[in-house]
Order: structure tokens, then sequence, then C-alpha cells
């Protein structure tokens, strides 16, 4: 186990000199050196002093002993419970070096709750009824070298009533039976096109779908999705069904001089196309003379390589384009590195960011939004946790606050 000295050139830091609480459960006993051998623990919560500088990879050790991430919150000397596993050897030199605005109150003022959006259209088209469109396009996001195959696909809904809103999913049923002789179920995919569609005609929508292909640890065959592999592989002209629209999580402000904070790993990218695209593309803000963006958007994009950054050179013009209103940040994770010289992943980003990210958050106007997979949660949390730090605000208090305001909006799997 890591055992690191706080009395180092890398703890000498305010930040570093922190600490925190994890509040951990299910997870399997610390002392064990096998982590597939090691029993869970299943009576109640574990908590885990963590120094700041080794919040990532006791996140990652977390991970890999089978436990979930609860809560993470600063370390208060004088009120924390007594059943503390700690990463570090605890003292009273170490615990003085937290700092006492790490127990201040969070009292903070935070925009009124969002008006509920009563005209968002909600399952038009239900499982038992869907409609059937037809796909007019299907082409590839990666570059020459990406990891994968991720298809931008177009289907035509101009015989139907399907209408639907930026940040909304659509369903899609897979033809064919699953090995109990059901139907496929149907699988939600979330709109990567604008309202009025690509061809801003009203005519179209369209989904941003990477091919599931994986191995399977019991039988070592190689597995591919049911769905996407069917989305994946369709021809112009093909037939396919479609339900929904559903969700209101993701939806835009209606405000155009909102600040607009975007979160993504891979195809979580797709809502955040549908809004880039409304509040920049020419002919969407044609089409739009009620809206025009005058606030700041800021898109974090994590993904594996270079070639897997999906939609780059149209999200690149726009970033030249507006320089005063978006605002365009990487993390290429097989190619950067972060502070510690390990992978770069979109939480190393927030973490660099944090404190601008934080001075945003703190504006009535901005919104957050988070898409993609589920793991870069607790990552965003634990950065934008120092930042608040130094404002006396706890931040999971502050984002509960947020999210009854209807400006923290979350969409992972």
């Amino acid at each position: 186990m890591y055992n690191p000295s706080l009395s180092g050139s890398a703890g000498n830091s305010a930040a570093n000199s922190r600490l925190y609480i994890y509040e951990v459960s299910g997870l399997r006993d610390l002392q064990s050196s096998n982590a597939a051998d090691s029993k869970i623990r299943r009576s109640g919560s574990s908590f885990i002093t963590v120094p700041y500088q080794r919040m990532n990879q006791e996140m990652r050790r977390i991970a890999s002993l089978g436990g979930k991430i609860l809560s993470i919150r600063p370390f208060e000397a004088k009120s924390e419970p007594t059943s503390v596993e700690s990463t570090e050897p605890m003292s009273i030199e170490t615990t003085e070096l937290v700092e006492t605005s790490a127990s201040a109150p969070t009292e903070v003022a935070v925009a009124p709750a969002a008006k509920k959006h009563a005209d968002v259209p909600v399952n038009i088209y239900r499982p038992n009824a869907p409609f059937v469109g037809k796909c007019v396009s299907n082409d590839g996001l990666l570059a020459d070298g990406g990891i994968g195959m991720v298809q931008h696909v177009k289907f035509d809904i101009s015989a139907g009533d399907l209408r639907y809103f930026e940040g909304q999913s659509i369903g899609i049923i897979p033809p064919g039976k699953d090995a109990k002789g059901k139907n496929n179920k149907i699988r939600l995919y979330s709109i990567a096109s604008t309202r009025h569609g690509d061809d801003v005609d009203d005519k179209t929508v369209s989904l941003c779908v990477r091919k599931l292909e994986y191995k399977d640890e019991k039988t070592g065959k190689e597995v591919e999705g049911v769905c996407s592999s069917f989305i994946c592989g369709l021809k112009p002209g093909d037939e396919i069904q479609i339900t929904g629209p559903t969700g209101k999580e993701m939806l835009l402000p209606d405000d155009p001089e909102a600040n607009v904070i975007m979160m993504a790993t891979g195809t979580g990218i797709a809502p955040f196309r549908a809004y880039l695209w409304r509040m920049f593309k020419d002919n969407e803000r044609h089409a739009n003379p009620d809206y025009s963006f005058k606030g700041l958007a800021w898109l974090v994009f994590g993904v594996a390589t270079t070639p897997n950054i999906l939609y780059k050179d149209e999200l690149e013009e726009i970033q030249e384009k507006y320089p005063d209103n978006f605002k365009l940040t990487y993390a290429v994770s097989r190619e950067q590195k972060n502070a510690e010289g390990g992978k770069m992943y979109i939480q190393d980003r927030i973490a660099e960011n944090a404190d601008k990210l934080w001075s945003l958050i703190q504006q009535e106007k901005t919104h957050v939004y988070i898409c993609g997979l589920k793991g870069m949660e607790t990552g965003i949390d634990a950065a934008l946790t120092n930042a608040a730090i130094k404002s006396d605000v706890k931040w999971s208090e502050y984002r509960s606050q947020l999210k009854r305001a209807g400006r923290w909006h979350v969409e992972t799997y």
C-alpha cells in the first residue's frame, strides 16, 4: 500500500495538505493483498482518509476492490467518525494541516428552480406502436487509426409526427428475438441533432452510436451489441422502429445568455453536439431568430486517442469562429499525461480547471451537463470539492442545491 509522507515537497502546498474523507460501500477487505480473494464488507460504509494528491489513485484503488464511493467531504479532525481507515499515517502534525475553512457553512445563493418544460414532447410513439422511419445516411466518425466503430446515423421521420428537443432521447427497437424467444428490448440513445434535424428542415433525427464489442469473460468469445450493431450496419433506405422522445433532464435553458458547461466522454458528446449546433451553426441561428446564444459554452471532452475525437473538425471550426463564446478542452487518455504523469482523463482536466469552473458554476445563469461513462462523476466531484472549499463551501451540499434549482444535469451509464 502506498504510504507517502506529507512532509515532502509534494505535500507542502495548501492544496496537497488537505485531507478528505471517502465514504465507501461494498468494499472488499483492505487487509487482503489479493483483491479477487477478498471478502465484501456488508455491514454499512467504510470511511477512508485521503490526502488531496492521492485522490485519483485512491479512486482507482477503491474501484479495483469493488467499492462504490458514496460521498467525498473534507476531513474535520474534531468531528469525524472513529471507524476511519486511513491510507496515510494519521498524526497530530498531519491533522493540523487541515484548514479551518473546511468546516464552514454552505449558505450560498443559488438561482430559483427553472420552470418545468410543459411544452416538451414525450412518448409520442410508444413500444406497442413505434414509428417506422428510414435510414437516410450512416457515416463513420472516427479518423484513421481510431479505436472501435462509431457512426453518425440520420433517419427520415417526415412521414410521422415525431418531434423532439435538444437533450432528449429516442428508443430504437432492434429486429429479432432474444435468447428467451422474446422480441429484442428497446435501447435508448441520446439525440445528436437539433430539433430541426441536420438538414434544418424538421424531417430528420440523428444519433451518434458506438458499436458495442467486448469479450465474454466466461466463454472468451467476442460479443457484439444487438442494437448498436444493428444501427451501425444500417444502409440508406433500411427501416427502423423508433419510440419516444423521452427525457427532460438534459434540456437546454431557454436563456440565450446562459453559461453551459458540458463534460462528455465518447458518444456522450451526442446531446452536446445538438446544443452546439443550435447555438452556433449558421443555418440553425437563422431558423431560430428568438434564440441567439450570447453566453459561454465550455466543452470538456474525454476520448482515448485523437482519431476518436468525434465531430472534431466541426467543433474546432466553431471554436475558431466564436472564440469568445465557445471553449473546447480535450482529455486524450492514451496520448496526454496528467500532472502526476498518468493518463489524462476528463476528471484530470476538470481538476486543472477547477477554480475557473467553480467560479462559473457560482453564477446564477450557469448550467452544468455531464454525459457519458458513469465513472467520471466521482473524479469531477473530487475536483470541485477542492475548488469549493476555498470559498468555505461544501461541494456536496452545493451540488444538491444546483440540482434542485435545475442547473445540474447528469445522464451517465
